[in-house]
């Protein structure tokens, strides 16, 4: 199957990372490879382009739709969370600007056989890095009734969180759950008749939640933001897109905490913490996707992006 994905709010993350043609540029969720194409586009014989992705197969479809930029162009295998260990590899100690889209993408929702699409009956994966051994399987057969309830609140922010985790433990007792039509069966069961007649396939939720606890979705973020910022040069710019509230939240939070990281009580008259700002936030309210892209890919529809700019 081919790889295809529609790169979201493309225009507005180009222009946001304000692109210097001799500059190095890092797109840590490469995917298919349409933000990083529209990069190299703008980059000169001295410019560069990291690209790094944890799936096999996006790497391999970057490669061939970025194959007439192959003197710039250097594709990794890897977390975006060992982004600095990986530049380190190449020589690289900083960077003019970083992309990541944290979506899923198109291709993988598309293909049956990853175990992200509820449309499908498939076995139960949902990995990122096929490398990697948790699967959604595991999740759902191996985590406590307490652990599912608190990943289906917090990850899917679903209401029928309890209900959900105590219905996938009920029928786990009765035999192992293999695959994603299973789990679709058991959530429908969970979920009152008439909720489940409005507001989207009642699964979608739940198999957001469990895919961000196999892929570690959010702690991954959490605990390399701060080090991406450390990497960006004098008005260097790191350019994130999000799809779930926690993860913007995270995204709102640590950019806020790099632009003003002073914890001196508020009536102390100086600083004396000595904690400097690292830059500045120039998204103040998060960008969306206009009308326009909304009706030619509706899976943008809760794409936010937010920039922070680097000052050193």
């Amino acid at each position: 199957m081919e790889f295809k994905h529609k790169s979201v709010l493309l225009k507005e993350c180009i222009e946001n990372l304000r692109i210097r043609p001799d500059g190095i540029y890092v797109d840590g969720t490469l995917g298919g490879g349409g933000h990083s194409y529209e990069i190299c586009r703008r980059l000169s014989e001295k410019g560069r382009l990291i690209g790094i992705d944890q799936d096999a197969a996006a790497i391999e479809a970057a490669g061939e739709r970025l194959g007439e930029f192959a003197g710039k162009v250097t594709i990794v295998r890897s977390n975006y969370c060992n982004m600095r260990a990986e530049l380190a590899k190449l020589g690289i100690t900083s960077v003019d600007g970083v992309i990541l889209d944290l979506g899923v993408s198109s291709y993988q929702l598309d293909e049956a056989d990853r175990g992200f699409t509820y449309r499908e009956d498939a076995p139960l994966d949902m990995r990122m890095d096929q490398r990697q051994t948790l699967t959604a399987k595991d999740v759902l057969n191996e985590y406590s009734e307490m652990e599912l309830y608190r990943i289906i609140r917090d990850y899917g922010e679903d209401k029928f969180a309890k209900n959900i985790a105590k219905h996938i433990v009920s029928a786990r007792d009765e035999h192992v759950i293999e695959t994603t039509g299973e789990l679709i069966h058991i959530i429908k069961a969970a979920i009152p008749a008439k909720v489940r007649a409005v507001g989207g396939h009642p699964a979608k939720r739940t198999f957001q939640a469990i895919r961000i606890e196999v892929n570690h979705e959010l702690d991954v973020l959490r605990d390399s933001l701060d080090d991406m910022i450390d990497l960006l040069d004098d008005g260097g710019r790191i350019c994130i897109i999000t799809f779930h509230s926690l993860e913007d939240r995270i995204v709102k939070t640590i950019y806020k905490k790099n632009e003003n990281p002073c914890v001196c009580p508020p009536e102390f008259p100086v600083c004396v913490c000595g904690k400097k700002p690292k830059g500045r936030v120039v998204t103040r309210k998060p960008i969306v996707p206009g009308d326009v892209e909304l009706e030619e890919n509706p899976r943008a529809k809760s794409a936010k992006l937010r920039v922070f700019e680097r000052i050193r």
